[in-house]
């Protein structure tokens, strides 16, 4: 496995709209087919990726960064944590490394900062030009993101005091409900739990959770990318994931037509990158072999 310590020597840290940012950038080992961006999901970390990373990166240049409040990159506290913010700084972390065209994986969390970044791109107002955007298991639509207790106590006006409850036991906890037939091993909680209280993480997770307020109040705009997006746009999805299994999946059908590169795996849950890396590997090259 990957540790964290050894995921954090393959990256670098910057400043991005005043904040440091830590991300990981490494070209292709053989010859490139292109750029991809990565962008993980909450409450986790670009570490997210390692079990996916050496394939991809046989042909592709990967870049993943931690968000800001996640991982590596700087907590500040106190701060209104919002998708739009992110988006920017993934745009400039883009702007900053010069990628001209690229195509973008996203997960969770990232699904909704990549709907901003898509709903730009649309508008001919974004980073880059965009070759294809995939979606791995993500609230897309807030009327079917089934939020965990642990999101919803979160959420609330007591998320403040809840936030000190959230231990490594009530993570493995959350994650053995969210994942799916395989699950998290002890050394992948352990990390997963470094990360996220890394530098006081902790103390922020109760207004990192606005990004579901984000969601009802841009729904128009980011389901909107969806429908006109200038890529093409696809769905890798675990389908025993109850916050976003199969009900999302239907959703995007019934919301945006079928006709679009959509896998289910029906033994996975929340993480597909980290649960069935081998599947997810297979699936998405082959709809970049689409492409």
């Amino acid at each position: 496995m990957t540790t964290a310590d050894e995921w954090l020597a393959r990256g670098k840290t910057t400043e991005l709209l005043g904040h440091r940012v830590f991300y990981v950038d490494e070209e292709a080992v053989e010859e490139s087919r292109g750029t991809i961006l990565l962008i993980h999901g909450f409450p986790t970390s670009s570490w997210d990726w390692w079990k996916i990373w050496p394939t991809l990166n046989q042909h592709y240049r990967l870049v993943a960064m931690d968000l800001l409040g996640f991982g590596f990159s700087a907590k500040p506290t106190p701060h209104d944590y919002r998708i739009m913010e992110q988006a920017d700084l993934c745009e400039a972390l883009a702007d900053g490394l010069g990628l001209e065209q690229f195509h973008v994986l996203a997960h969770d969390y990232g699904d909704t900062v990549a709907q901003e970044m898509l709903a730009r791109q649309n508008e001919n107002l974004g980073v880059g030009k965009w070759q294809s955007c995939m979606f791995l298991n993500g609230g897309l639509f807030p009327e079917t993101h089934h939020a965990v207790l642990a999101q919803k106590l979160l959420k609330s006006p007591i998320g403040f005091i809840f936030r000190h409850a959230l231990t490594r036991k009530s993570l493995s906890k959350s994650f053995d409900h969210i994942f799916g037939e395989t699950k998290a091993s002890q050394e992948e909680i352990d990390t997963f739990y470094e990360l996220f209280d890394r530098d006081g993480g902790r103390r922020n997770v109760h207004r990192l959770i606005h990004y579901m307020s984000d969601r009802i109040e841009h729904r128009e705009r980011w389901v909107g990318a969806l429908s006109s997006a200038m890529c093409p746009i696809g769905l890798i999805n675990g389908n025993l994931d109850p916050v976003s299994g199969s009900h999302m999946v239907k959703r995007f059908e019934d919301l945006l037509g079928s006709d679009f590169f959509i896998h289910h795996l029906p033994t996975v849950g929340h993480y597909p990158q980290v649960e069935a890396p081998k599947e997810v590997l297979a699936a998405y090259e082959t709809f970049l072999a689409t492409l």
